[in-house]
């Protein structure tokens, strides 16, 4: 792919629940992500983010369902993917790093089978490698004695530790374009500070596109190259991030920057 392309192209999709009289809770809604770059999508609770997220792994619960518009990524529109290629595409192309780990984790498999297994669904390796490299993964997310770790359960980490183990497993297979639905927001803020520090480090190692999704302007501000607004599942302004802190154009995105200390 080259450079000049996007990775990851959404044109007009609209997502509704209900009927077709029900108000879409995503509503025409476009943009882009170019290889390499971070994209943040932010709006309040409710106002369609992760809706958009889960749309674009087609991973929308019923009765949830896209009405119009489509998704290319890497050239492939995958809302058109039969479901066995779709299974091929999550994990290992586009991998999720979820808001809250404790619900996504298995809490009856240890963390280092748990990111094994993120490698052998894929075939990337024999199970004595995938082991190996979860060990290796967990190292590289900056868990301490990573080896001794891999033998824990998800309850014996803390929120901070855990929420690695959902990076080090989006990793695993070195994907070029990571979702993050909210990945800090149930921690406190010193781990949250740690955590986006790591993603940071991670993105720049790997060379990965992140779609940061968040309510929190400040995150953006520190983590993003360009930013969309998202309000009552419309898109209202995007653009590069130093722009819109600096001009915003949307009512909606001069309330949200309100609420960031120091953000203006």
């Amino acid at each position: 792919m080259s450079a000049r392309n996007p990775l990851l192209d959404v044109q007009h999709l609209t997502v509704s629940f209900g009927g077709s009289s029900a108000i879409p809770a995503v509503d025409d809604v476009s943009f882009q992500i170019m290889p390499g770059e971070t994209l943040g999508l932010v709006g309040e609770s409710g106002s369609g983010k992760s809706v958009t997220a889960f749309s674009i792994l087609r991973l929308l619960q019923p009765p949830g369902r896209i009405t119009s518009g489509s998704v290319m990524f890497d050239g492939r529109d995958l809302l058109s993917l039969p479901e066995r290629e779709m299974r091929e595409v999550r994990g290992a192309r586009i991998a999720l790093i979820f808001q809250e780990p404790m619900t996504a984790l298995n809490p009856v498999m240890r963390v280092g089978d748990q990111i094994a297994e993120a490698l052998t669904v894929h075939g990337r390796g024999t199970h004595a490698e995938a082991r190996t490299r979860a060990t290796e993964l967990l190292d590289a997310v900056r868990i301490p004695d990573a080896a001794l770790r891999a033998r824990d359960y998800p309850h014996q980490l803390s929120g901070g530790m855990r929420q690695r183990v959902m990076i080090a497993i989006a990793l695993a297979c070195e994907p070029p374009l990571i979702i993050a639905d909210e990945p800090t927001t149930a921690l406190d803020v010193t781990i949250q500070a740690q955590v986006l520090e790591l993603m940071r480090e991670l993105k720049a190692r790997y060379n990965l596109a992140l779609l940061l999704i968040t309510h929190d302007f400040g995150v953006i501000a520190e983590m993003a190259d360009r930013v969309a607004v998202m309000f009552k599942g419309k898109l209202v302004e995007q653009g590069p991030v130093r722009e819109i802190l600096r001009h915003p154009a949307h009512e909606y995105t001069r309330n949200l920057l309100a609420a960031v200390p120091g953000a203006r």
